[in-house]
């Protein structure tokens, strides 16, 4: 589940860009039941123009996109109630587009995760591997878990502490998870 402070500071960034944000939790399903309304109204003006023009009833078409295993499958699903596309905890299983029907005069367009064409900084990788988005299975597993535990160390010592019963999370600690 995504950090709530930092999912806010992201929030409040794109607003102040001028976009619109709409929070939500695909696993849980919190915060999609608005996302058929807030569609018909970030488009209100497109769909009266589809009025005037006699075109009641047109389809208004979305695209959900992002890199591989962030929830688009889940969302999807979650919007529709039903298990309209396939969703698993591992990169790669959307493998085409598919249109799904959300709402009256609502499409989604589910796409497969999409990543730039080439890694250059391997940092980067490590981190998409973390969260799923790439195949851990071409690194170094030990590599991966000691990049997150400096991450989980820096960003969130008291839940690591919590979670593990720590007093220390010196780098030399870290052996002990590896151990597990």
């Amino acid at each position: 589940q995504a950090d709530p402070e930092a999912t806010k500071r992201w929030a409040a960034y794109f607003r102040s860009k001028g976009y619109a944000v709409l929070e939500s939790d695909a696993k849980s399903g919190i915060g999609t039941a608005k996302f058929a309304a807030a569609i018909r109204e970030l488009l209100a003006e497109k769909l009266q123009a589809y009025a005037e023009k006699g075109q009641v009833g047109r389809v208004v078409r979305v695209m959900i996109l992002g890199i591989p295993n962030v929830g688009k499958s889940t969302f999807i699903n979650n919007l529709c109630g039903a298990r309209r596309a396939e969703a698993q905890d591992r990169p790669g299983v959307t493998q085409k587009k598919q249109w799904v029907p959300l709402a009256e005069g609502i499409d989604l367009l589910d796409t497969p995760g999409i990543l730039w064409p080439k890694l250059e900084n391997q940092s980067d990788a490590a981190l998409l591997a973390i969260t799923g988005a790439i195949k851990d299975t071409i690194l170094d597993l030990e590599g991966l878990s000691l990049v997150l535990l400096s991450m989980l160390a820096k960003y969130y010592p008291h839940a690591l502490k919590e979670r593990y019963k720590l007093t220390d999370l010196e780098p030399k600690a870290y052996d002990l998870f590896l151990q597990i």
